[in-house]
């Protein structure tokens, strides 16, 4: 009977996981706002843009739901394991997440037409996407981590040992 109510719990690491495939459609609708302008003539470039960017910034948070212990695939692996590539990727996914931010910030602020402005919106929207994506990478980072890893199982046969 424990076996039934423990498979039946409500696991919220992996609804999130699960919520965290949402970015694909997301993903593709912000493809085709890309991609839709040039279909037009470039009518409507600037707002294709903005919503392309909207949509990319929930995409991208949304992809900082998935389970941090877990990677994506064979490369994020390699990253994640190595410190020194893991610590150059967060300063990486840093500038990315700061940079649209600053400049949709500024551009709010300065932009002449309504056009700009909402394009500096869905800038701002991106880069917050991207500080969800860092924060999931920080995460990451901590639990793949090699050097940790094998420090923490030292530490733990040192324990057992005494």
């Amino acid at each position: 009977m424990t076996g039934s109510s423990s498979s039946r719990r409500f696991d919220a690491r992996q609804v999130f996981q699960w919520l965290s495939y949402l970015q694909y459609p997301a993903m593709l609708v912000a493809l085709y706002y890309v991609a839709s302008p040039f279909f037009t003539g470039l009518d409507g470039l600037l707002e294709a843009l903005n919503n392309a960017l909207l949509y990319a910034g929930v995409g991208i948070g949304m992809s900082s739901l998935q389970d941090p212990t877990r990677t994506q695939n064979e490369v994020s692996r390699k990253v994640w394991e190595d410190p020194r590539k893991g610590y150059w990727m967060l300063w990486l996914l840093t500038v990315q997440a700061l940079l649209p931010i600053l400049l949709g910030l500024a551009g709010t602020a300065l932009a002449a037409s309504t056009a700009l402005s909402q394009l500096s919106l869905g800038l701002v929207a991106f880069g917050l996407g991207m500080i969800g994506l860092l924060k999931t990478a920080i995460e990451m980072r901590e639990h793949h981590r090699r050097d940790r890893q094998v420090a923490a199982q030292d530490t733990t046969v040192l324990e057992k040992a005494a």
